[in-house]
């Protein structure tokens, strides 16, 4: 096997220099703090290795504000212009590493911005250094990374343009959106600050790409200019593989390839590309041959997506041959494309079905895969009687159907809630709690209890209320249940009756055309019993006997409603909860066989109380005391 190593890989000029500065930093450090804003190259190794000898990574803006003394050391991609003024109104150290092509860049666009230009930077506006040079450009300014952006341009006609770029930016594309943009008939100066080292990177890794069965592009996942060779490799070579480290590099997605090329970023320290180096001198065939792996039907494994179609996904598992899932054993969907869920190079979990599917393929399930987890998971549930949640997914005649982990839990109606409910829909997407009441996976019924749940949660609210709960408290509640001897009312934990004779002083004969489910209540607690409590609305402050003395007092005359009758006399109402005896010998001074002869239900009468029992809560009327009283009168 021939192996190519790109003479351009690795460390560039800035990043040698910014990485050699830290360390210098490091090695003269006493009790000082060295700190580095933001990583000081795009490499998560190198950094690890700063920190482990005492660097501090600052991440953040509000990191490098908390900082009140000690060296910052600025990264090789820059900075803005504000973080150098706020590093020395605060007095603090500064070490600057910015990569001097970075450096000029920052002065081009200072010059030329206070000159009157608005500055185009082409590059990526995520990247730090694309920030830190917008930093240096003044208010007229402006990042563009693709055609879209050029449209977006919002330039006087007056105004005069200066173009930049992000030294690592490619630089065909640099030149086609300076094209596109000397279009726009701007007054225009086009600078091109793509770093020289950068270019002949790219072009070298084009070239070795051209020529190699299989490339390994060797780079931090955060480094821009890594991932450009990246993308440069993959045009030109279809086996290109992107790894940080030795570990990542995979021998059996190389197979048996005659050339293989090495190129790396900028941010790559030479100890890496020289392991990796090392490693694909050795023989790919021996190395691919002791990593084959033996695998059994049954067998669950790990593999890499390699590739993806709408009905079956292929995974390399580290065996001879490839794996292949089919939809039917990804899910239960018929209608999943799977490019919607599965992506190139997505690591998953599967079981083996086949090892040999007829057609030298190794057949793999996911979906058993994860239904055996599930149900491990809910089997554990079962067990230790965990209270699960989870979105109700379907309304059934006889109860709720949830889904936990892709296992399908029925919640019978009975066990839906701790009274019965009619109308289930109410629960349809809502998220509730339940426990697993019965676990048999081999007949596929999984059933889920929510009524224990509400059962137990009630019982200890009852325990709280009959704590506290006393004879003659005035409580809030709901009415629950209406019935034609009174209403129950839910007190919160515990229901309450409040009985058809407490809900008035007067007289109730239908509760129902009283009170509706739902209705908020303030009423008495009358008494308790056990875990009954007894509930009125007759508060003693509303009792129209306390003050019957004076309200109804013998030998007044008052207006009442006939409320009932019997053959000896008609009750008539004098206020709720007050009726008085009419006696049919009272009624008139003719003789009357019976009230309802000369009286009607509802009829409004007037009449002279001529006794008061307030002990026995009796009142005597009489309308002839009245018609005997009008000769007396016509005669004055």
């Amino acid at each position: 096997m021939k192996v190519k190593l790109a003479k351009t890989a690795g460390f560039c000029f800035g990043v040698k220099r910014a990485v050699d500065t830290v360390y210098k930093e490091l090695s003269r450090q006493e009790n000082e703090k060295i700190y580095t804003y933001g990583p000081i190259i795009h490499n998560e190794e190198v950094i690890k290795d700063m920190q482990r000898q005492g660097a501090i990574v600052l991440r953040t803006e509000e990191e490098l504000d908390a900082v009140t003394k000690g060296t910052v050391i600025i990264r090789s991609h820059g900075v803005e212009k504000r973080i150098y003024d706020k590093l020395e109104a605060k007095q603090i150290s500064v070490v600057d590493a910015t990569c001097p092509y970075v450096k000029k860049i920052h002065n081009i666009v200072r010059k030329e911005s206070e000159e009157g230009k608005f500055i185009i930077i082409i590059g990526n506006p995520d990247h730090p250094e694309v920030q830190g040079i917008r930093g240096w450009a003044g208010k007229d300014a402006a990042i563009i990374q693709n055609p879209e952006d050029i449209e977006k341009l919002s330039i006087k006609n007056d105004k005069k343009v200066c173009v930049v770029s992000q030294t690592t930016f490619n630089y065909k594309k640099f030149q086609y959106l300076v094209e596109i943009i000397s279009e726009k008939s701007y007054d225009i100066i086009v600078l091109n600050t793509i770093c020289n080292a950068t270019k002949e990177r790219q072009t070298e890794t084009r070239q070795i790409a051209e020529e190699a069965d299989a490339m390994i592009v060797i780079g931090d996942k955060h480094s821009s200019n890594t991932q450009k060779l990246f993308e440069i490799c993959a045009k030109a070579c279809k086996d290109t593989y992107y790894i940080q480290t030795l570990d990542d590099l995979n021998l059996n997605q190389l197979g048996s390839v005659e050339t293989v090329g090495i190129t790396a970023g900028a941010s790559t320290p030479n100890n890496i590309i020289e392991e990796v180096q090392k490693m694909s001198e050795l023989s790919f065939e021996q190395m691919l041959d002791e990593s084959f792996k033996t695998i059994h039907n049954g067998e669950v494994v790990e593999g890499t997506v390699i590739d993806v179609k709408p009905d079956e996904i292929i995974l390399n598992i580290g065996y001879k041959a490839d794996g292949i899932i089919t939809k039917s054993e990804y899910s239960n969907d018929s209608s999943l494309d799977l490019t919607t869920v599965v992506s190139t190079g997505d690591a998953m979990t599967v079981k083996v079905l086949k090892v040999n599917d007829g057609e030298g393929q190794v057949l793999l399930t996911y979906k058993r895969l994860a239904a055996e987890k599930s149900n491990e998971r809910l089997k554990e549930a079962f067990e230790n009687k965990e209270v699960l949640k989870a979105t109700v997914t379907q309304i059934l005649g006889g109860g709720l159907c949830a889904e936990v982990e892709g296992v399908r839990v029925f919640i019978p109606a009975s066990l839906v809630s701790d009274s019965y409910e009619k109308d289930l829909s109410k629960y349809d997407s809502k998220e509730i709690e339940f426990v697993i009441s019965e676990f048999n996976p081999r007949r596929n019924r999984v059933i889920g209890d929510r009524r224990q749940l509400l059962v137990a949660e009630r019982a200890e609210k009852q325990k709280e209320l009959f704590a506290r709960l006393q004879v003659g408290d005035t409580i809030e509640g709901v009415v629950k249940n209406v019935t034609d001897f009174g209403a129950f009312v839910d007190l919160g934990g515990v229901d309450g009756l409040l009985h058809i004779s407490e809900m008035s002083w007067g007289r109730v004969e239908n509760p129902k055309k009283v009170f509706k489910v739902g209705d908020n209540l303030k009423v008495l607690v009358k008494d308790i019993n056990d875990t009954k409590v007894a509930l009125s609305l007759k508060f003693p402050e509303t009792n129209p006997w306390a003050h019957a003395s004076e309200d109804f007092a013998a030998g007044s005359v008052i207006t009442g409603k006939v409320a009932r009758m019997t053959d000896f006399g008609a009750f008539v109402e004098l206020a709720p909860g007050v009726d008085a005896l009419l006696h049919v010998s009272q009624i008139s001074r003719a003789h009357v066989d019976k009230p309802s002869d000369v009286l009607s239900i509802g009829q409004e009468i007037q009449a002279k109380i001529v006794d008061l029992n307030e002990a026995e809560k009796k009142i005597s009327l009489s309308m002839k005391a009245l018609e005997m009283a009008e000769p007396a009168g016509d005669a004055q």
